[in-house]
Formats: structure tokens, sequence, C-alpha cells
């Protein structure tokens, strides 16, 4: 049977099977086979296909037995190894003065490989570093550069929650989280307050981003002019979860409805219609707006009339020319030659 295992201190997921004979439960320390070398991971439920759809594709590997005490054991034993590692490697990253900050070492529990996990704002040449630390270690090296969201995920513990941290539990993906996210949901905007540990946008943002959007679909966007039983005003907010609307009517006052309670939603052309009407501006832009599923293909929309037998004719323009002033050759009668 394949089970979902955790291992490894990026907290790697994958799928793996073990003995026929042999059944594991959720929480056991069980000793893995990877590709990396031999590991300590942890059992999280067995495989299904609905847990195969939140894991990328797995590594080749299996699960050996059950962890012993004697392997827990000696994966204690590997921690002051790994600060041991820890100050060599940044000895040596002094020495040579290379652009990077180390942030930690990990110890495969069969010594297989030391990885080390740094962040650098350019690409370093470590080729030097990683035969100096070969020859001092005497074990395979890795180097894995890493980012924030990373970074935190190895040494973060709990968030501004009270909880432990996402990226450290359940997250597989960390992907981008934007600042449209906070304002769809009506969160404060403060940086400091919707930062994480990384200092990035916090990644619970994302969870019901696209329940609020779903949600919002179903509302008429802010700035939208309504008619409802109460009269015509304009959405100025929307209550996305409750799934109500704050209207502004024509004597300035503001009512919280339903979306039920909307008769009609005025489309784009007829408010732009009332608002040239309430400017004084009166020209053909506004006829032609009035003119529902006809096309006026080919030809400049501003210079463009219907005559009497229905057809399209060009027109001059509606500005005449100022006294002393010459339209150009560009300007005349274009079909008088």
């Amino acid at each position: 049977m394949a089970y979902v295992v955790r291992y490894g201190r990026m907290r790697f997921l994958g799928e793996y099977s073990g003995p026929k004979d042999q059944d594991h439960f959720r929480g056991q320390r069980v000793v893995l086979r990877t590709d990396r070398g031999t590991e300590l991971g942890e059992v999280l439920c067995p495989a299904t296909e609905r847990t195969a759809s939140y894991l990328e594709q797995s590594v080749p590997g299996e699960i050996l037995r059950p962890a012993t005490a004697e392997d827990l054991e000696h994966e204690a034993k590997l921690i002051p190894a790994q600060k041991k590692a820890f100050d060599v490697c940044q000895e040596l990253i002094s020495r040579r003065r290379l652009q990077m900050d180390l942030v930690d070492v990990e110890i495969i529990l069969g010594r297989e490989r030391i990885v080390f996990y740094y962040l650098a704002e350019k690409r370093v040449d470590f080729r030097e570093l990683v035969k100096d630390l070969a020859r001092a270690l005497r074990t395979r090296i890795e180097m894995r550069q890493i980012g924030v969201r990373d970074e935190a995920k190895l040494l973060a513990d709990y968030g501004d929650c009270g909880k432990p941290v996402c990226c450290n539990t359940h997250l597989t993906a960390m992907p981008p989280v934007s600042m449209k996210m906070a304002k769809l949901q009506k969160t404060t905007l403060d940086p400091a307050k919707i930062s994480g540990r990384c200092g990035r946008l916090k990644c619970c943002l994302r969870y019901e981003f696209d329940t609020y959007r779903e949600l919002e679909r179903q509302l008429p966007a802010v700035g939208t002019q309504v008619v409802t039983s109460k009269g015509r005003g304009r959405v100025v907010g929307q209550e996305i979860l409750a799934q109500k609307l704050v209207v502004e009517y024509e004597d300035h006052r503001r009512i919280i409805i339903g979306p039920d309670d909307v008769l009609s939603v005025e489309p784009a052309r007829i408010r732009q219609a009332r608002a040239d009407e309430r400017t004084g501006l009166t020209s053909g832009r506004s006829h032609r707006d009035g003119l529902e599923n006809q096309s006026l293909q080919g030809i400049d929309a501003d210079h463009a009339a219907w005559s009497d037998d229905g057809s399209i004719d060009e027109a001059e323009p509606e500005t005449p020319a100022e006294d002393g002033h010459d339209l150009g050759p560009d300007r005349r009668d274009r079909r008088g030659g």
C-alpha cells in the first residue's frame, strides 16, 4: 500500500510504498530511501487519487521500515554535526568573500550528503567552496539556493495568528500573492499587518480569494447605475460575503439593499447619454450611442452619418473652421475631389 510521506528539512511530500505485509499509521516515523539517500520521514495518510492530485511528481523511492529507537537516536546526534558543518561553511564563505548568506544545513540520515541552504541576490560561483567543504567534511556536498519564503519555511515557527506558519506545515507550493487579494477582502493594507515572517504578503490571503471573487461577480460593480423600488441610484459599496450593496440615491441617501432589490442596471451607453445631457453636450456620438446593433465597420466613426436611404455616407466634421484658417487639403470635401 502507498502512503503520503513528508520528509527533509524543506518538508518535501512524496508517495511511497513499503512492504506489502506492513501497514503504517498517521504520524508514524519511517525510514525512507529517496533520491537523496536514506532519511527519516513522517507518514501523513494513505495515498489515494485525491491526495495524488495535490502532489507534484513524486521522486522515486520506498519505505524501508518503521523508524527504530536507534534511528531516532542517530537523528538526534546529527544536530551537533549540522552545527559544526554550518560553522565550517560560514568560515569558508567569509574567507572566500562570497556574496551569499548561509541559512541552514541538513545532513541526511545515512550521511550520503550534506545540503547547505543559502540566500544570494546574484549567481554565486561556489565551485571552490564545494571542494573545500568536501575535503573538510568528507561527504557529498549539495548547495541549494532558496528564496525568502523558503527561508521562513526553514526557520519560522509561529505566525501572527498564533498557529504554526503555513509554509512549515501544509503548503506544498507557494504561489504569488498580490495586493489585489487584500483589497478585495477589505483587509487592512498596512504592510506590517498583512506581511508574513518572510516579509512578503501572507499566503493565507490567497485561501479565500477565489470565493470572494466568485461572490463579487454576482453583484453589480461599484459605480454602476441601478434602478430599485426606491428610485435610481449608484452602487458605492459592496458587502461581498453578506451579498449586500450600498446604493446612493439621487437625493444623496445611502441605503443597504440586497441584489434581489435591484430592478434593472443601466447599460453604459445610457449612462453616457445622461452624462452628455447633464453637461450640455450634443454630438453625433450621443446620437450613435442610441442606435443599437448597428456597425460602422471600416468607417471613421467621427465622420459617419446616416443618409435617407439607410446607407452610410462620409460627412464633414461638425466643428467649422475658424475665420482666417484654412482646413488644409486633408480636411476639404473628399467627395468633390
